[in-house]
Formats: C-alpha cells, structure tokens, sequence
C-alpha cells in the first residue's frame, strides 16, 4: 500500500469517526436541508444550515466522492476551529467531534 493509499484509508477511518461522533451528539439528520440551502455562497454555508448539517450534507458527502471516485484529496483543511466555534456556549461540547475534525484537519494538510 502507497502512502497515498494509507493517507485515504486514514481520512475514510476519520469520516466515519466524524459521522458517529455527529450520531452520538444527535445531530445527525435523515432528511438533508432544501436544496437551496446548498447554493449559499458564505463558507459552510452558515446562512443557510447549522454547522453540523453543512458537516454532514457537504464535507462529509464530498469528501466521500472524491475517495469513491479516486480524486485527489484536499491538501488544506481547517474545519476543527469551526466545530469550536459553533459548539462555544452550547450545552452540548463537542469535544468528540472537535477532537476528530482536528485528526481530519491534520491529515488533510499533512501536519
């Protein structure tokens, strides 16, 4: 197996890890927000979807394309900053979830 192998493998690992901690928050949706909501033009579409719906619906589907689809892999992230934000003040921390998008961000940016 390639390091680039290994690389994907770890980010696939990471995704589900992001989707159980989204699970366990009970953030989870089954139903994705109204088509519209996907044409925000702000960063994770923050006028339009919660922060963990733009996690679910879009990172988390995009990024399971480009595996699927043998596609190059993002080389910068920086989503954990995000998930510390949208989490401050909630009676829910987060720290799961941060913790995991903190492994993704550093995989993603090779650090």
């Amino acid at each position: 197996m390639t390091d680039e192998q290994k690389k994907v493998a770890r980010v696939a690992d990471s995704l589900l890890q992001i989707e159980i901690e989204l699970r366990q928050l009970e953030v989870w949706e089954s139903e994705p927000p109204p088509e519209d909501a996907f044409q925000s033009e702000k960063p994770f579409c923050l006028d339009t979807m919660e922060f963990t719906q733009w996690l679910q619906f879009v990172f988390v589907e995009r990024m399971k394309i480009l595996i699927e689809n043998d596609h190059p892999l993002p080389a910068v992230s920086g989503i954990a900053p995000m998930a510390e934000e949208h989490f401050r003040g909630r009676p829910e921390s987060g720290h799961g979830l941060v913790r995991e998008l903190e492994k993704m961000d550093k995989l993603l940016s090779g650090k």
